[in-house]
């Protein structure tokens, strides 16, 4: 299996394990000019913005770590944009979370990182 539907695979896998947490997904793989953004979903009054991680091991290190500072960043670039393409008030509370799946284990972190005003 290639990496493209490894990726595919475990978003699938994160929607199903988000939703049963109480997620709304509004839209998957988002795209624009500055990147992308694997889920988007509402939960709690929060507009959750969702990178999806895998290890099969911790050979490469865990999946959360996988989101470094330079991720974060493209990120909430991404966030931002569609905050303004879709018209979205400032007002609105976003989060950026992470679902890390490490061999068999997920884990959601909430607020895993945030960007400074």
């Amino acid at each position: 299996m290639n990496k493209r539907a490894v990726g595919s695979a475990y978003e699938t896998r994160a929607t199903a394990h988000l939703e049963s947490l109480g997620y709304r997904i509004i839209a998957r793989n988002y795209r624009c000019c500055m990147g992308e953004i694997d889920l988007i979903a509402r939960h709690q009054g929060y507009l959750a913005f969702v990178e999806v991680k895998y290890r099969s091991d911790e050979n490469s290190g865990s999946a959360a770590e996988a989101v470094d500072f330079r991720k974060q960043q493209r990120i909430i670039r991404v966030a931002r944009w569609y905050l303004m393409e879709h018209h979205i008030s400032e007002e609105q509370p976003v989060r950026f979370d992470v679902v890390a799946f490490e061999g068999k284990q997920v884990h959601v972190i909430q607020d895993a990182f945030w960007t400074i005003e």
